[in-house]
């Protein structure tokens, strides 16, 4: 009865384990090598999963537009500002700025497409939007030292990069949205398409002379093996079961258990670094949970 909520939860907890499986790698390579290397990675893995199944007949011609469209805006823009926002603000900070993909997603919904706000709704956002606010500002203590709780170069960069992530996000999932929403789609066969999308541009984007867009170092078997895992555990596992998600459950009971990921990751970084986050990370984490909780009622 629960299976698509417990799909959207467990989305929520492959993210929070990516972030922190993610964030080594993707400062040793860089975060367009990285993301390219894993997209490609990903690419591979479902292919061959969906090539053993029937999954690619699920997918009528009319939905291959939108899905790519979807994996361009959603995975290649969202990812790579994603990864370039870990590499600057660590993954909680990460985590919390990027949790603003669903206020902005209700936000499109009703710019776009003509959905109701109401006043529920709108203090659901305010409460998001404060969360966010309250877990960088006052989410360390002095005495964390991990390099985790590190800022790289001006706050405000990295905070438009996760902006820019969530945004991309929120429009990606907006346009796969119709397509997923009709049942019929294999969602396995749909990340497929969106994740080759990504891995081309990926590709394409290294393949300019720009050193920037190089590997920062050599790929080592160790390091594409904790690549390829951080890919197939986030974009293959993660994406799929809130693509399944969707495709049966409430959109917003989904939305919600979806964007617990700041919370879940929370604990897992007290057990991985040992030090136990700032009361401002548990308050903020908490009112984003509220706050979308709020924003979907």
């Amino acid at each position: 009865m629960f299976a698509f909520e417990l799909a959207a939860l467990a989305a929520a907890t492959c993210w929070a384990l990516t972030g922190m499986i993610s964030a080594g790698p993707s400062q040793a390579l860089g975060a367009i090598a990285f993301n390219r290397l894993r997209m490609v990675l990903v690419f591979i893995m479902l292919s061959a999963y969906v090539g053993l199944t029937t999954g690619w007949s699920s997918i009528p011609v009319a939905t291959v537009g939108p899905l790519m469209l979807s994996g361009l805006i959603g995975i290649y823009m969202g990812d790579t500002a994603l990864f370039l926002t870990l590499n600057r603000l660590g993954p909680r900070r990460t985590a919390m700025v990027f949790s603003l993909n669903a206020p902005m997603s209700a936000i499109l919904g009703f710019l776009f497409l003509g959905e109701a706000l109401n006043l529920t709704q709108i203090s659901g956002i305010a409460l998001t939007f404060l969360g966010v606010l309250l877990a960088i500002r006052f989410g360390k203590r002095k005495s964390q030292l991990h390099q985790w709780e590190d800022i790289r170069g001006p706050l405000w960069i990295g905070i438009s990069l996760g902006v820019i992530a969530a945004l991309s996000q929120s429009v990606g999932s907006l346009i796969a949205r119709p397509v997923m929403e009709t049942g019929s789609v294999d969602p396995v066969a749909a990340s497929t398409i969106r994740v080759g999308v990504a891995a081309l541009c990926l590709s394409l984007m290294m393949a300019l002379p720009y050193q920037r867009f190089k590997p920062l170092g050599p790929v080592t078997l160790k390091l594409a093996a904790l690549v390829g895992f951080s890919g197939m555990l986030g974009m293959g596992l993660g994406m799929t079961l809130i693509l399944y998600a969707l495709s049966g459950g409430e959109v917003g009971i989904i939305a919600t258990l979806s964007a617990t990921t700041p919370a879940i990751l929370l604990p897992l970084i007290w057990w991985r670094t040992g030090e136990m986050p700032a009361l401002g990370a548990w308050a903020g984490a908490a009112l984003v949970v509220i706050g979308c909780a709020m924003l979907f009622t």
